[in-house]
């Protein structure tokens, strides 16, 4: 998709070379592992490693990685219960995961040498189907088979119509969200490459923190969307 632009050396990529985790597979002439899955393990464990040192000496007043911590997550649960209700304390550990995956996945695509996981399609399609698959599990879980009746409308009478548009919306939503975060993740690498092409230093350093913000973003607007689809399957039916 970025043809013709120049390919930059990541370090990621070399390290797993090296040790035989990124290598061509004689039978299919093709990586054993790819590189997003690769890139996706390096911002997992670049998660767990900052979660040890925030947890490493916990404080009664926090301090460092752990007021950190506690400010995003205190935030994001009590944004949730403001939202879903109580019942949101159930959902708000993969809410919260999620989040935190994709923010990481997508700032590292801005240090130079590393690349971001979720410029690729593959990447956001696992979470958006995870996200699929999980609020209709809780829909399930809460109602049974009641749970039919958040796609059939308010009235009797509109289920010929509601039932085809609410089935045809629920599946597009995964679609949607991972068109939405590849495009935008995608989009901006795009757009620093080129920009370091014509002006290495003068046309990529202001961009940074602009592409930083639009990163934050698209990992909130994930998350809030995850958010509604799981309230939405936890309400009664109207």
């Amino acid at each position: 998709m970025a043809g013709g632009l120049p390919h930059p050396i990541l370090l990621v990529d070399e390290a797993a070379k090296s040790v035989g985790l990124y290598k061509l597979n004689d039978v299919f002439h093709a990586q054993v592992i790819d590189t997003n899955v690769i890139y996706a393990w390096f911002a997992m464990i670049l998660l767990i490693i900052l979660g040890m040192l925030a947890t490493r000496k916990l404080a009664m007043v926090p301090t460092g990685f752990q007021n950190f911590f506690e400010v995003v997550v205190g935030g994001l649960e009590s944004f949730v219960v403001e939202n879903i209700g109580e019942k949101g304390r159930k959902v708000f550990p993969f809410l919260c995961g999620l989040f935190l995956f994709i923010i990481t996945a997508n700032l590292i695509g801005l240090v130079p040498g590393l690349d971001s996981p979720t410029n690729n399609v593959n990447t956001n399609a696992a979470m958006a189907l995870t996200v699929f698959a999980y609020y209709n599990f809780w829909g399930i879980k809460m109602w049974g088979a009641g749970y039919i009746k958040h796609f059939m409308g308010p009235f009797w009478w509109l289920v010929p119509l509601m039932l085809p548009i609410e089935i045809i919306s629920h599946l597009a939503r995964p679609l949607s969200l991972t068109l939405r975060l590849f495009g935008n993740v995608r989009g901006e690498e795009i757009v620093l490459v080129l920009l370091f092409a014509l002006a290495p230093v003068v046309g990529t350093f202001p961009m940074y923190f602009l592409f930083s913000l639009a990163d934050c973003i698209q990992a909130f607007v994930f998350f809030m969307l995850a958010m509604i689809y799981l309230k939405g399957s936890l309400e009664h039916a109207h």
